[in-house]
């Protein structure tokens, strides 16, 4: 997938990841239900970049930004839950709660400057 909307391509792409992690957690290691919330949280983020897209209004295009953005803090703390709790070794942490830290950099940035740009 190659698109000129970087936060799409990034969401899209984090979404991959985790779908992989989810297999990974749920096979080798056996756990389910943080793991299911996980899954949850990170493939809603880009779902909803996807809806933004096709918002009605601003309005609509900023809840749908917003939901990425709290789907993303949610990711933020499963994986740092499955870290803390041994099922991610600090290889696999690192790695993926850096992409999703990095969403969540896009995701402010354009909540912060489409509240900015519609209130001018």
């Amino acid at each position: 997938m190659k698109d000129d909307n970087v936060v799409k391509e990034k969401s899209f792409e984090f979404s991959v990841r985790i779908v992989n992690l989810y297999k990974h957690l749920t096979t080798s290691k056996q756990e389910h239900i943080m793991s299911k919330q996980l899954l949850r949280s990170g493939t809603s983020i880009g779902a909803n970049i996807c809806e933004a897209e096709q918002a009605q209004s601003t309005s609509d295009f900023l809840s749908k930004m917003n939901i990425s953005l709290k789907e993303s803090s949610e990711s933020d703390y499963w994986i740092r839950l499955l870290h803390r709790t041994g099922y991610l070794n600090d290889e696999e942490y690192k790695s993926i709660i850096k992409d999703c830290r990095d969403l969540t950099k896009l995701l402010v940035s354009i909540v912060k400057s489409t509240k900015e740009n519609n209130i001018n």
